[in-house]
């Protein structure tokens, strides 16, 4: 088949939509239009052919007469999913349908395989997520779902700028994975014959840029995880990251839930948004409570770093949690609170004063020994973010990086290593600075209410197809 190499629009389907929808029944506009789209629809009644046009902006009816139209048993034998161009007058039919009578149109490409139509969509997710290129044109929900994820990354980016952030770009490759607890993937450079790893989080390459003297800067990064997959996981996923020097903890996260409550009004024009059938109240300010509170609240043990370890396991145990040997008490009332309060949270609430045992990069707590100023944003029984006081102090830090160089020997595949250069960043000084990351495919999934990250990752990583 032969088919055009250019095809020239004269207007899209929504303008159409907004512009001409007053038009009588039964009447002409006058005003030839040109359109082009794929035919998602098509019924032969004779002497009339009628046809949905689909482009990215929305879809309107064809109008097609035997008596006028070009070719016109080749237009009734169009294929739904078919290209086309056509050029005709916008009109309303009898029956209040805004159309295109069709006056000239063109084949611009053929679809080879069958095309579901807007009746029936796709029905396997497994198929949806592998072809989503021809889900996206017949899910509507899939088409909104990615809507909102451009909009809201978009006014993310402008409202960080106007609070004088700035926008920078770090390296995907690390020579040492860093910046967050998790299982890189890694690669071989052969140039430099040198394994490298794919960045599990921006965050040290951010710190030393605040080092450098950029006092506000932030990171839409895309980042990777070995790990498992799930409705909440993908092994790629994106990550807001931002640092402010001079900022502490509080103020990092008065600014989360400023954003988030900016875009919820934004995207849905409310404070409220539906989620999973039930509502989310995203108001500033939101819930702050410390983690052994909420242990407290939810199972009536009181707990603390000063909790023997002995206890802490029992207690573990009768909540059927898994404990290594090497876990202490932070880790041990971290495991607690993952297992017995997180999911039970459901409007947003700070978690905050993290052990210092879980928290390698966090600053320790002004006034509570054995914590830090580490927060974790959790929202509908899930963490969006994750965010804390800096810290600041080039010898805390290396002998943190020593301990989870231990950790790592003793089998923990998520430990950090020993960054010899970001050390060396610190001992140049960086100023009191606060920083947080935010789950950028969470915080979509909130706002568009879908219950998978799959649906908010436009091509999900996926086991081979048999």
């Amino acid at each position: 088949m032969n088919t055009p190499y250019k095809f020239e629009k004269t207007a899209k389907v929504e303008e159409l939509v907004s512009e001409y929808s007053s038009i009588p029944d039964g009447a002409g506009s006058g005003v030839s239009v040109s359109i082009a789209g794929r035919i998602m629809q098509r019924r032969d009644q004779g002497k009339v052919v009628f046809g949905n046009l689909q482009d990215s902006t929305g879809r309107i009816q064809l109008f097609a007469p035997s008596k006028s139209t070009p070719n016109f048993e080749l237009f009734s034998a169009l294929n739904i999913g078919d290209w086309i161009g056509v050029k005709g007058e916008v009109m309303k039919t009898k029956r209040g349908e805004l159309s295109v009578k069709v006056d000239e149109w063109e084949i611009l490409a053929g679809t080879k395989r069958p095309f579901p139509d807007k009746w029936h969509g796709i029905s396997d997710p497994d198929t949806r997520y592998r072809q989503r290129y021809v889900d996206l044109w017949v899910t509507e929900e899939a088409r909104k779902a990615f809507v909102v994820r451009s909009n809201l990354i978009s006014m993310t980016r402008k409202w960080l700028e106007k609070k004088d952030f700035m926008e920078v770009e770090t390296p995907v490759f690390h020579p040492i994975p860093g910046g967050a607890l998790a299982k890189p993937f890694t690669t071989h450079h052969n140039a430099l014959d040198m394994e490298l790893y794919l960045r599990i989080a921006p965050e040290l390459y951010l710190k030393r840029l605040v080092v450098a003297g950029f006092e506000k800067v932030f990171e839409i990064a895309r980042v990777f995880r070995n790990e498992g997959i799930s409705s909440r996981h993908n092994p790629e996923f994106t990550m807001l990251e931002l640092y402010e020097a001079y900022a502490d903890w509080n103020d990092i996260m008065e600014l989360a839930e400023n954003l988030i409550e900016h875009l919820a009004i934004q995207l849905t024009g409310s404070t409220t948004v539906s989620f999973d059938g039930k509502d989310i109240d995203l108001s500033a300010p939101w819930r702050r409570a410390t983690m052994v509170e909420l242990i407290e609240e939810q199972t009536g043990h009181v707990v603390s770093l000063e909790t023997s370890v002995g206890e802490l396991r029992n207690l573990c145990s009768q909540y059927d949690i898994e404990v290594q040997p090497s876990y202490g008490p932070g880790k041990l009332i971290l495991e607690l609170y993952e297992k017995t309060v997180e999911a039970n949270i459901w409007n947003p609430c700070f978690v905050t004063e993290y052990p210092k045992e879980v928290s390698p990069l966090s600053r320790d707590h002004r006034d509570k020994d054995g914590f830090t100023e580490r927060f974790e944003g959790i929202i509908a029984g899930r963490e969006i973010l994750n965010g804390f006081s800096e810290l600041v102090d080039s010898e805390e830090q290396m002998e943190r990086f020593k301990d989870q160089l231990e950790k790592g020997k003793s089998g923990d595949e998520e430990a950090m290593g020993v960054d010899s250069d970001y050390i060396r960043a610190l001992e140049f000084g960086l100023p009191p600075t606060g920083g947080i990351g935010i789950g950028i495919d969470r915080l979509v999934m909130m706002l568009a209410d879908v219950q998978t990250i799959r649906d908010v990752v436009l091509f999900p990583t996926l086991r081979p197809e048999q």
